[in-house]
């Protein structure tokens, strides 16, 4: 380790944590390697015991007819189907016909697969084409998700394939959702195999050290397979989709790079500021420290409110989230400073940026010191003296706060034309339709969804894809028969099928809805099926009927979950500031942020614009969970970056009491850093976008357009627009709240505000708030 300076801490001592990991650094780094390594064995297979579903509301309906009828009429919910080629022949040929029976009977004797039917034992038409070259067998495959997954990876090479005169295709729920969990786990892979590289040639370029670029991506490796050890974990007591494994990808290494973006700036500060390197990690825990820890604590906070949820497809983003932002936010806070302490200023060795500058003389090492992050592309401004640094440029991060003096003489012009133009990027959401998740969220060679395809295009009706009306409660022939007759003659039903019953008190009926399996009419159709008149109670099911209670759901619990968030959040940024005001910005421009993601969703995947550029197959709707998901993980990563802001501007107003020239220095100091997490952070996204299942590809371009439009527009031109507005009156609290806060909140700083707090003119360039701080920095 190279000599260190005795200097004097800036700060102070530090706290018992701070001493912990400054004093024990090898201590620290020798513990995070054992339970990594612990974490790797923890971890592995996790990916094997996910589901693929989770849009179910467990309590519904629907899902108490479809447990039922598995239970008592296995036959009326096949989850996988057989699509039987004959060919020319067709399918009533003799020898196709009698291979059929076979491929039947043998898949009926077949351990965990039950309710087997076909076109050849029913003669039902909708089991056969109407070209009359293709038919169906149909069956189910009991039990939990994960076992049934099993049964079908162990019986479908023996079905798949040539069978003499006929040619077979696996298809049905079940397969979907296999293969569907299949092409998602390849595609992470390759996700992360396009995120790293890239992600560790931005942060060369961030950074300029190749040893300061590593540091972040091994917070990021830590907190990812930290997370896939605690999801392990939860996969013992509860389902977690598989989905879920790409916000881990995305959250552990976008975060661990914000975070040690934040961390390291802020260590390079106090270096250049001559402390020494136990001092400059124990001040930058103590303060760009805490507003990590505070950072994660909103991040987990909306992702927290999936939980009221009852869908295990939004519960397990919040498993994953809350333990990959918590993981990411502890390894920034351990890990790294330790590994500081050790590096010292030869963390900005190996400066790949030197290849780039061949010609130039070589600087000073002071100068080397204080570059990559906390030099242009992150934007550090000068050190609080307002001092040049040795051999840097005199104007580094000038140009935000140039950006932000411009931004604050026309506030009113920038606040009216950007607030309008996110609302008109929005406006494509009013027109959003909700639906489910099927097939064709698949690629289009995917076998599973070639079946799907065919069945949809070529036979009459939907196989496997209908409403089935469950009868509890005993009846006579004629009241069933009325029954029957009364659902028929419903608008919007082609045909019912049954009753087929069990004993004398259950009875089912197959009702085929025209149009759309899952579009508006259907589900116009399972409203008219829950209400028409039978002696006997009823409960309906199917895809329809699914997505009714999914959309229910959702509608009854998002109150409680956006209440969470924004309470939550008006809370922690009050801790943050002291101001009631600021809180309400926060919110208001953080969703605001969010208008152009939920306008590009519909535009794009609801209306099929660049479906070919982007290679997927529009529906003509969102699935029902995908907007409740994105807005609690882009809303969460928008505080994220609204924390490093509002942060470094109240650190300064309390220092300086002077608003506009905080709301600049603030700019200016953290608007470089933030548009290259923001640029990082959207390269994961992209790269998880690139996956070839829809709902993945929406999550990864939707969030990687709110978090760009977050950086560079809401935090660049919005918040200081808005900040200058409201002046002065942005730091107000009532008294009461006010004195909680000096007592319980949360400050980057431990000095008071300076002497003349709130009543300073507003600086009228980068020289004069250069000056304010040389002021400070005496003073203090």
């Amino acid at each position: 380790m190279s000599e260190v300076k005795k200097t004097a801490p800036r700060g102070g001592g530090g706290g018992g944590w701070t001493r912990f990991v400054t004093a024990r650094p090898r201590l620290t780094l020798l513990v995070a390697l054992v339970l990594t390594a612990l974490a790797v064995l923890a971890g592995g297979g996790v990916a094997d015991r996910m589901g693929s579903g989770g849009w179910e509301d467990p309590a519904a309906e629907s899902t108490y007819a479809t447990k039922a009828l598995e239970s008592r009429f296995p036959g009326s919910q096949p989850n996988v189907l057989l699509l039987v080629d004959a060919g020319a022949p067709g399918v009533d040929a003799p020898a196709a016909a009698a291979e059929a029976r076979r491929l039947a009977e043998r898949l009926d004797a077949e351990p965990g697969v039950d309710g087997v039917g076909s076109y050849w034992s029913t003669g039902s038409p909708a089991l056969r084409s109407e070209d009359g070259r293709q038919g169906v067998i149909a069956a189910r495959i009991a039990g939990e998700e994960k076992d049934a997954a099993a049964v079908l990876d162990r019986i479908a090479p023996a079905y798949r394939g040539t069978h003499g005169p006929v040619e077979v295709s696996l298809g049905g729920e079940l397969a979907v959702r296999h293969e569907m969990q299949t092409v998602i786990q390849e595609d992470l892979l390759r996700a992360e195999l396009i995120a790293l590289p890239l992600t560790l040639v931005l942060l060369v370029m961030v950074f300029g050290s190749a040893v300061a670029a590593l540091l972040p991506l091994g917070v990021g490796i830590v907190a990812i397979l930290g997370t896939n050890a605690v999801l392990r974990g939860i996969t013992e007591f509860t389902d977690v989709s598989v989905f879920a494994q790409n916000l881990t990808t995305a959250l552990g290494l976008g975060l661990a790079i914000d975070y040690a973006l934040f961390v390291v700036r802020r260590y390079r500060e106090e270096l250049a500021a001559g402390a020494d390197t136990y001092a400059a990690v124990r001040t930058t825990l103590r303060t760009a420290g805490r507003t990590v820890l505070f950072s994660a604590l909103t991040v987990a906070v909306s992702l927290a409110a999936m939980l009221v949820f009852p869908q295990y497809f939004l519960r397990s983003f919040a498993y994953a989230g809350i333990a990959v932002v918590l993981l990411a936010a502890t390894a920034a806070l351990t890990l790294l400073p330790a590994a500081l302490v050790l590096l010292g200023d030869r963390v900005n060795a190996l400066d790949l940026r030197r290849l780039l500058r061949r010609g130039r003389a070589p600087r000073a090492a002071t100068t080397e010191a204080v570059r990559g992050a906390t030099a242009g592309s992150a934007g550090e401004g000068s050190p609080r003296d307002g001092s040049p640094r040795e051999g840097s440029p005199r104007d580094d991060g000038a140009g935000w706060g140039r950006a932000a003096a411009l931004v604050m003489r026309r506030a009113p012009v920038f606040a009216v034309v950007t607030t309008t133009g996110l609302v008109l990027l929005g406006l494509p959401f009013l027109g959003v339709k909700f639906g489910t998740a099927d097939d064709r969220q698949l690629p289009v060679t995917a076998s599973s969804r070639v079946v799907q395809d065919q069945l949809r295009d070529g036979f009459p009706g939907s196989p496997g894809g209908g409403l089935t009306v469950l009868a509890e409660g005993e009846a006579t022939p004629a009241q069933y028969a009325g029954y029957r007759e009364r659902l028929a003659a419903l608008d919007g039903v082609a045909r019912v099928e049954g009753p087929v019953t069990a004993g004398r008190g259950s009875a089912s009926f197959t009702v085929v809805p025209e149009g759309e399996t899952v579009g508006a009419d259907a589900q116009r159709v399972v409203g008219e099926l829950r209400a028409a008149e039978a002696p006997f109670k009823t409960a309906v099911t199917g895809p329809a009927a699914v997505l009714v209670d999914s959309k229910d759901a959702i509608a009854d619990r998002l109150p409680w979950a956006a209440g969470i968030i924004v309470l939550v959040t008006l809370l922690l940024v009050f801790l943050l500031t002291g101001s009631v005001v600021v809180p309400v910005q926060a919110v208001l421009l953080n969703a605001l942020s969010l208008t152009a993601m939920f306008g590009a969703v519909v535009w794009v995947f609801q209306e099929g614009h660049l479906s070919g550029l982007l290679g997927f197959t529009s529906t003509g709707d969102i699935e029902t969970t995908l907007p409740v998901l994105m807005f609690c993980v882009a809303f969460g990563l928008s505080m994220d970056y609204g924390v490093f802001l509002l942060s470094r501007i109240k650190e300064e107003y309390d220092a300086t009491g002077d608003h506009e020239h905080s709301v600049r220095f603030g700019l200016r100091h953290t608007g470089g850093l933030i548009t290259a997490a923001a640029v990082i952070l959207a390269v994961v996204m992209v790269a998880i976008g690139t996956s070839r299942v829809t709902n993945t590809k929406m999550l990864g371009l939707g969030v990687a357009l709110a978090v760009l439009m977050d950086a560079m527009v809401v935090r660049s031109l919005l918040v200081p627009s808005v900040m200058k507005l409201t002046g002065r009156l942005t730091w107000w609290a009532p008294g009461p709240l006010r004195r909680f806060h000096d007592r319980f909140g949360i400050s980057e700083t431990d000095a008071p505000a300076g002497p003349g707090a709130g009543d300073g003119p507003g600086a009228e360039s980068d020289a004069d708030t250069d000056a304010e701080g040389r002021a400070y920095s005496a003073a203090r």
